[in-house]
């Protein structure tokens, strides 16, 4: 019989320690890291609208309101970013008849939208103001609120979540009288913003927003580590 295979049992136990040893010396751990922060920044849109039975006499309203806009915000104009007031619609609604067995009337109806986003959230409360004197429609909501540089954030929050992984790497590691060695792997998960706490939108020309709330963006990791 050839020498080689005379203790097959023994080769079969070597062959399934092998794994056994290779993992070891790692270890897989998650790292989570997290930025807090205000907004500086707004994305805003308010729409003129007007009423009339005729089309002209609509659109001549709107284009009143639209004057007054413009000529109340001149002393902003400049520092208002990506400006635009050109989205104008002209529809025909139907309205109910004022009276039972009277026809319902039809009424032409113009709007105009203005939207634009501000870098400097001072200047909130007078355009909100502004808008209110003039009866614009708008929403003010959480998501029209961000930071300049919410990219260099989610960033940084990434890289609290390393650090915490490598943080939580050294702990294990010395616990068991070893060192953290080598990134093995390491998965990066997807971030999370919670809503923001923030006032309720602003309805009347005394109503001002005082604060947006801060948010929060989190980062979490999984690592395997080679333990020394």
């Amino acid at each position: 019989m050839n020498g080689r295979n005379r203790n097959p049992r023994l080769l079969l136990t070597l062959a399934l320690s092998v794994p056994a040893l290779a993992m070891a010396g790692e270890v897989t751990l998650t790292g989570e890291g997290s930025v807090r922060y205000e907004p500086d920044s707004a994305r805003l849109q308010f729409t003129a609208s007007a009423g009339h039975e005729l089309p002209q006499k609509a659109t001549e309203r709107v284009a009143a309101l639209m004057d007054q806009w413009r000529e109340g915000i001149t002393e902003y104009r400049a520092r208002l970013d990506d400006y635009s007031d050109a989205t104008v619609n002209l529809y025909t609604r139907t309205l109910p008849a004022p009276e039972r067995g009277e026809e319902p009337r039809k009424q032409a109806v113009a709007s105009q939208t203005i939207s634009f986003s501000i870098s400097d959230l001072t200047l909130l409360n007078p355009l909100l103001q502004q808008a209110q004197a003039l009866g614009l429609d708008y929403h003010l909501g959480p998501q029209q609120f961000f930071h300049s540089d919410e990219t260099g954030m989610e960033q940084e929050a990434l890289a609290r979540a390393i650090a915490d992984a490598r943080a939580r790497c050294r702990f294990v590691a010395g616990q068991l009288d070893q060192s953290c060695g080598e990134v093995v792997s390491i998965n990066i998960n997807g971030g999370h913003r919670p809503v923001p706490m923030m006032m309720a939108e602003a309805k009347s020309i005394s109503d001002t927003v005082s604060s947006v709330g801060e948010r929060e963006i989190r980062a979490s990791v999984s690592a395997t580590f080679e333990l020394d």
